[in-house]
């Protein structure tokens, strides 16, 4: 399966997502090939880092978008808007989009154009649109993310998750080591999070 981590908007923790995506298919023993092709590059940049540490097992970032044939391969490829035709090609290619979207009214906009845009560059079977809200609150006290949540409700053509990834800490830290977040405080709440939407993206069924 072809599965493009995506938005328009900057921030939103595409690189963090598919980061830790890659390695928990790695670790569940898949084939994974990861593409960075945002030019900020910073997938690229937390490979390298996990390499430098010696972190096994390693994880292999390509910015050449070249999908072998043949053999069967989970692909997670992290777009950026910088290079437009990486981009449109890479949704052309994609059996499904995973869209995080952090709990704003900017995020939301943004969100509504990335969908937009999709329509009106894919030619053929579109791809499957899934979204989560990444960066929620850990504060009940706080509406935005559940907010944020109804509004993408009324968006047509998309599959949006109950499950969220919150604003915590450890997602930073553990990136910047060149570590999953399950690597880095595996009993944490991060890690049960990251867990569970990880098993709903890849279930069985998919």
């Amino acid at each position: 399966m072809v599965t493009v981590i995506g938005n328009l908007k900057g921030g939103t923790g595409k690189s963090t997502v598919t980061f830790n995506l890659a390695l928990w298919l790695v670790q569940a023993g898949k084939t994974v090939l990861a593409y960075d092709l945002d030019l900020q590059r910073t997938l690229s940049d937390v490979a390298q880092v996990r390499q430098e540490e010696g972190y096994e097992p390693p994880l292999a970032v390509s910015t050449d978008l070249n999908l072998p044939k043949h053999f069967q391969y989970e692909a997670l490829m992290d777009i950026g808007t910088g290079d437009m035709a990486q981009m449109k090609r890479a949704l052309s290619l994609a059996d499904r989009v995973v869209v995080p979207v952090v709990p704003s009214q900017a995020d939301i906009w943004s969100t509504q154009r990335f969908l937009y845009f999709i329509a009106s560059e894919i030619r053929g079977k579109p791809p499957k649109i899934v979204m989560f809200i990444n960066r929620a609150d850990t504060h009940s006290s706080i509406r935005e993310s559940e907010q944020a949540y109804q509004a993408l409700k009324t968006l047509p053509g998309v599959t949006l998750l109950k499950n969220r990834l919150h604003q915590r800490i450890v997602y930073r830290r553990s990136f910047s080591e060149g570590l999953g977040v399950f690597e880095l405080e595996p009993s944490g709440k991060a890690a049960r999070e990251f867990e569970e939407l990880a098993k709903l993206l890849y279930s069985p069924s998919d």
